[in-house]
């Protein structure tokens, strides 16, 4: 079976409660009517043949990005129908430095699409010499008159 990808998710909402500050980086909520789900695992800084290339944070970030969006891709998904994403990091002061650099590269392959987001800060990671971990819930629109 081959998922059709639509081009953007129609069904998606932004949630931003009434006098609320607009957040940036992310949305506070996402409402989703109806679709596919697709659950990425955390994904790591490491490349296909699970080794990482750098063990500073914004390469790994860069690869952990690309490596979602690859796994979406599988499933006839993108980027832009994220509609949930925790990140895992065990080096808030590295975060906290590359925070330019970083929404750079989340630009690079997000675009402007900010889901809703967390971010956690942990001691470690289970991959080593893993700094960041990404998960991702997505949501892709069925097409109109397509099998269940």
């Amino acid at each position: 079976m081959t998922p059709t990808r639509l081009a953007t998710p129609t069904d998606m909402q932004t949630l931003l409660p009434d006098g609320w500050e607009p957040p940036i980086g992310y949305a506070n909520g996402i409402a989703v009517d109806a679709g596919r789900i697709v659950f990425v695992a955390g994904q790591v800084g490491w490349d296909a043949q699970q080794k990482f290339r750098s063990e500073d944070i914004a390469p790994q970030f860069d690869q952990a990005l690309r490596n979602i969006v690859a796994v979406l891709a599988k499933a006839g998904a993108g980027p832009e129908h994220i509609c949930r994403m925790t990140a895992y990091c065990c080096d808030k002061p590295a975060y906290l430095a590359a925070r330019r650099e970083l929404g750079a590269i989340w630009r690079r392959h997000m675009g402007t699409h900010y889901p809703a987001m967390s971010m956690i800060f942990v001691s470690d990671l289970l991959d080593s010499p893993g700094k960041i971990e990404l998960e991702a819930t997505a949501v892709v629109p069925r097409v109109p008159g397509s099998a269940a």
